[in-house]
């Protein structure tokens, strides 16, 4: 995110950032951290970014440089609608930088075919690996913002690092053994095909939301629910933080919990990358023993047998 910021803007330039969770007020402290003049334009946590929004503060304001935004922001697990924000940036001289980390290889984001301008991932999401890998595309339109940025940078230097890459080598050291490891990890992806992998995970974060609704959980977003990991506001009466420890500590299942104001209101379950069927299985099992430990008056199974009936399109060839 900040190689983006430092390579294609220069201190001065303005910056609309779609603020609507933790990775979305980020793009807009790493801006300001550089001397942009950042434009917030804040969206109510659960809810998607809306496109007339958007161009309504491009229309208003020609000098804006660059729209940041998340594919998929994970503080509230919600999609942004990217391929109608990209129409909003082809015409102008403005860039649209997404931050796909936990986008790329979850759902669709064909950066050529709409537009996007920069895209980024890390190796610790869809990519399987441990976390230590940084990855960003850049279109040709941004490698022209690039000649002209005047940010201070060094070891985020792109133009750099893009020579050393024609040269088949890395400007520093790179991380050797992550670096074989996403090798391995894109040869498998490319064998299972990347559709299929988009429709495996969409399969999961489907089979999470029905396990939700009969649990009689609500959804932290309801209208544009990513499909990189799910979240649920926890009931009144129970404290999402303890919950959350319980279910590692007690039950040996990780899940995440929320941030600012809802710490200790919502809980999240991921389903990308190597998370598989019965790895939901376990998270939504697990998820109703904790809540009735905490005094849920909940049905066993009820998640399960819900998620069951979506999870199990795999197995019967049905709208895989």
């Amino acid at each position: 995110m900040e190689s983006c910021v430092t390579n294609l803007f220069s201190p001065g330039d303005k910056l609309l950032v779609v603020n609507g969770g933790k990775f979305g007020e980020r793009w807009g402290k790493i801006g300001e951290a550089y001397g942009m003049k950042v434009v917030w334009h804040n969206v109510e946590w659960g809810r998607a970014a809306d496109p007339a929004a958007i161009e309504a503060i491009l229309n208003a304001d020609e000098h804006i440089r660059g729209v940041l935004v998340q594919a998929s922001e994970t503080s509230t697990t919600v999609a942004h609608p990217i391929e109608a924000l990209s129409r909003l940036t082809r015409g102008r001289d403005t860039l649209l930088v997404v931050d796909g980390i936990t986008g790329v290889g979850v759902f669709p984001l064909p950066m050529d075919q709409w537009g996007i301008d920069a895209l980024i991932t890390g190796s610790q999401k869809a990519l399987r690996l441990p976390p230590g890998l940084a990855l960003v595309g850049l279109s040709e339109k941004a490698w022209k913002f690039a000649e002209r940025s005047k940010c201070p940078r060094f070891y985020f230097d792109l133009k750099k690092e893009r020579k050393n890459l024609a040269a088949q080598t890395s400007a520093y050291t790179p991380a050797v053994s992550l670096v074989i490891g996403l090798g391995e990890v894109l040869k498998d992806i490319k064998e299972e095909g990347l559709e299929k992998v988009h429709r495996r995970n969409n399969r999961l974060a489907r089979a999470t939301r029905a396990a939700g609704k009969a649990l009689g959980l609500k959804p932290i977003a309801p209208e544009a629910p990513a499909d990189s990991a799910t979240g649920f506001f926890v009931p009144e009466t129970v404290d999402g933080g303890k919950l959350v420890k319980c279910l590692r500590d007690e039950f040996g299942v990780t899940l995440a919990g929320g941030q600012d104001d809802w710490k200790g209101k919502i809980i999240r379950i991921a389903h990308l990358g190597y998370v598989d069927t019965f790895d939901t299985v376990i998270a939504i099992s697990a998820l109703e023993m904790a809540l009735r430990k905490f005094g849920c008056a909940v049905e066993f199974g009820a998640g399960v047998a819900a998620a069951q009936e979506i999870l199990f399109e795999a197995y019967a060839g049905e709208k895989q």
